[in-house]
């Protein structure tokens, strides 16, 4: 597990923006956090640097490019060797429609995020690739009715 990065109130303002606006200006964001653009700029590189940003995206409406069903997979496996896991988890990163997957404690081996066009899309993914994969023992299926809240900013 990576240490955690000493953060100080400026770097915490920094980042709380850029999860927000992540095109914003050197400048603008200089502004915003009461810094130099060069301060901020060199903040920026050392935050990237260890680690504590990642890559830039922009994100996309699901329902405007015909991926409005949201699924959630929990699936049990048949063993826990690694090898199996491992198998699995190579399917899962193959799969552009499993937007996350997690290895869950409890009943559930894991917990897939699957965002699909429709009931018959998630069901050919289901019932030609998840169910018959060899490590798969079983499968429970979650729709989601709405999203009530969507974050991918973390508290900082």
């Amino acid at each position: 597990m990576k240490s955690m990065f000493n953060l100080d109130v400026v770097d915490r303002k920094i980042l709380r923006i850029l999860q927000e606006q992540a095109d914003i200006s050197h400048a603008a964001l200089a502004e915003a956090v009461g810094a130099s653009p060069a301060s901020c700029w060199r903040r920026i590189k050392a935050l990237d640097t260890a680690g504590v940003l990642g890559r830039t995206v922009r994100l996309v409406n699901p329902q405007m490019v015909g991926r409005g069903l949201t699924v959630f997979c929990q699936v049990r496996m048949k063993s826990h060797d690694a090898a199996a896991r491992q198998n699995f988890e190579r399917f899962v990163e193959s799969h552009e429609e499993v937007l996350e997957c997690c290895s869950m404690s409890g009943d559930w081996d894991y917990l897939l995020r699957v965002v699909v066009a429709d009931v018959a899309d998630y069901e050919r993914l289901l019932m030609r690739g998840i169910l018959t994969h060899e490590a798969v023992a079983h499968s429970s299926s979650h729709f989601a009715l709405k999203s009530v809240k969507y974050s991918t900013a973390i508290p900082v």
